[in-house]
């Protein structure tokens, strides 16, 4: 069967296949084998247990380097470990703690996909020859009308399309996702018919290098001063209270704010010059209009001129909303909604989809259209 789309024999072309040590790259790996094409398995040094790092069970650290050789061996299959971590700390890493620094809230994810395995990775799998680099996402390449095009797995519990908004077009006709039209009880059933050690392996739920969850600590490290302590105030600039550090909160964050008031009290806004937290009902929490930067057109033509109907996704489980986007000078998009939508977090990436299609998507910038009081 030609699962990757490649013409000819399969045992004529290379395939790289990038392998974290998961059960999803791992069973990307045997399908892509067992179709007999030539695959070479590449895994990632991204970091080490440096200042960064408290503990690791996860992506690309130590034990799961050990797995993808596992897999690599069960397959009989060539297997290389790439030190990028010069590369991941400085495009990702400290991307990651600016962001926050700067009070907006970063997917470090999406910056790794777009600085270090699609551009980097990818780059390598072309010296050594591959025909494809190919992935262990959930998400699914066909061919359009145009060229290639990105859409969102079959399984949507398991769709990783928003943090692959920033996949180009050159990229994204190279890449290959052998999982998009498989639910993960299936993954799993592969994994165990291949008899892989890692069939059994828990999914990753955190930030590979904030193995628990304590963003915080993290930046404090990287940054140190970074918890510094200062005011919460309502929006009129009433001050109620105290804060230890702006990078403990994120717009739309209810759980921890401290503040005790009749209504419940969110986060609205960050101020990290005055070190100030804004916070107010939920009710202030709406707004119809943001603006994106560094934008990544997948259907440029569509959003020319006055722009499109399309639906937006303001967070990788947000369901979508529908909206005009319309593409600004410098890379920008202006995206307004047909009515309000909750937590619009600067940081945060705002994806468009037609139906299933991923057509672009950009960093939320700001929202400066704010929903009237009801």
């Amino acid at each position: 069967m030609n699962i990757l789309g490649l013409n000819g024999n399969p045992a004529d072309h290379r395939v790289v296949v990038a392998m974290s040590g998961g059960v999803d790259s791992s069973v990307a790996a045997a399908l892509i084998k067992d179709a007999g094409y030539d695959v070479v398995g590449i895994t990632l040094q991204l970091y080490d247990h440096g200042e960064a790092i408290a503990a690791t069970k996860t992506c690309c650290a130590g034990r799961d380097i050990h797995d993808a050789r596992q897999v690599a061996d069960q397959l009989d299959i060539p297997h290389y470990v790439l030190d990028y971590e010069s590369r991941f700390r400085e495009a990702v890493i400290d991307d990651f703690a600016d962001t926050y620094l700067a009070g907006a809230t970063p997917i470090p994810c999406v910056r790794c996909n777009q600085n270090v395995k699609f551009r980097d990775l990818l780059g390598t799998a072309r010296d050594l020859g591959a025909a494809a680099l190919a992935t262990g996402h959930y998400v699914r390449r066909e061919a359009g009308s145009a060229g290639s095009e990105l859409h969102q797995a079959r399984d949507a519990g398991r769709d990783q399309s928003y943090f692959l908004f920033a996949t180009t077009q050159d990229q994204l006709d190279y890449l290959r996702f052998p999982l998009g039209g498989l639910p993960k009880a299936e993954t799993r059933a592969i994994a165990q018919r291949f008899a892989l050690p890692v069939a059994d392996k828990p999914d990753s739920q955190d930030i590979c290098f904030v193995p628990d969850g304590n963003y915080a600590k993290v930046i404090e490290r990287l940054r140190p001063g970074a918890l510094e302590a200062g005011d919460i105030e309502l929006a009129d600039g009433t001050v109620i209270g105290r804060h230890d550090g702006v990078i403990n909160f994120t717009v739309g964050q209810r759980r921890g704010v401290g503040i005790a008031s009749p209504e419940p009290l969110y986060v609205l806004r960050l101020d990290p010059k005055r070190h100030v937290v804004v916070v107010g009902p939920d009710s202030a929490l709406g707004g119809r209009s943001l603006t994106v930067g560094e934008v990544n057109w997948l259907d440029a033509d569509r959003f020319k001129g006055d722009g499109a109907e399309v639906t937006v996704k303001l967070r990788s489980a947000h369901a979508g909303a529908p909206a005009h986007v319309r593409a600004l000078d410098g890379g920008r998009a202006e995206v307004t909604f047909d009515a309000p939508e909750r937590a619009i977090t600067p940081g945060q990436a705002a994806v468009f989809y037609a139906g299933t299609r991923v057509l672009g998507g950009g960093w939320i910038e700001r929202r400066h259209v704010p929903a009237p009081a009801p």
